[in-house]
């Protein structure tokens, strides 16, 4: 396993990241993850938005027995209570670490400053305090990420690498599910059991910040239903 003492550089990272994504494109999401394990070791974590837990699963079964895989959530404080409820699920019955990152300024703190509702009036500046920012600060101890890309979720995401390199935050980013659809997610998770957020059986298809997420209609994409009438279509963390 890795350690903190064997840290790579940036072009040493970039290297591996994009050899390791042509080498691993066909690869199982399994497989994938074990690689991340025994090349990174506690230098690597997965985020999660809590929409279900279906990479922490597979990542705690690709990391060794004796070892735990630190899962990263970002409390916006604008989450759905389900989503709360989610996180709190994952980190009682599931063999990982859940970290709780949080903005530098509470809800009430950032209202004073750029007024009420500044989701409504500039989602790209919400999104970047209270996502971005927390999520580049979080991620300083490590050097590689795992996220729950798709490519079939939405155009914006086709082209996701199943392993490549975060340029802007100089890290190796692993999507170890790009490759999947919606159903072998389905079917994943009726096979192991994993923890869901109940609002995907409620409309939501794409979960994300209570003000900003909406149901989607029969026919839309995943994620028509995050910033429903705009031309945003992420939040920043990936793009």
């Amino acid at each position: 396993m890795t350690t903190a003492q064997d840290e790579r550089t940036d072009e040493e990272l970039k290297e591996l990241a994009e050899r390791a994504g042509r080498d691993l494109e066909d690869a199982s999401a399994l497989e994938i993850l074990r690689w991340a394990a025994d090349t990174f070791g506690g230098r690597f974590c997965v985020t999660s938005s809590m929409e279900d837990a279906v990479v922490a699963h597979l990542a705690s079964r690709a990391f060794p027995d004796d070892s735990r895989v630190d899962v990263v959530f970002l409390d916006t404080g604008y989450h759905f209570p389900e989503t709360i409820g989610t996180r709190d699920a994952v980190e009682a019955v599931m063999d990982v670490r859940v970290i709780t990152l949080t903005p530098r300024q509470t809800v009430a703190e950032q209202d004073a400053e750029h007024g009420p509702a500044l989701h409504d009036r500039d989602p790209d500046l919400c999104c970047a305090l209270r996502k971005v920012k927390p999520l580049e600060e979080g991620l300083t101890a490590y050097d590689a990420w795992a996220t729950g890309l798709r490519r079939d979720e939405s155009p914006t995401r086709a082209d996701t690498p199943v392993v490549g390199w975060d340029e802007k935050r100089r890290k190796v980013k692993i999507s170890p599910i790009a490759r999947w659809t919606q159903d072998d997610v389905d079917a994943y998770v009726a096979e192991h059991g994993v923890l869901t957020n109940p609002l995907l059986t409620d409309g939501y298809a794409s979960v994300g910040c209570a003000p900003c997420t909406r149901r989607v209609l029969e026919g839309e994409d995943a994620r028509a239903g995050r910033w429903a009438g705009r031309s945003k279509t992420e939040c920043g963390l990936h793009g």
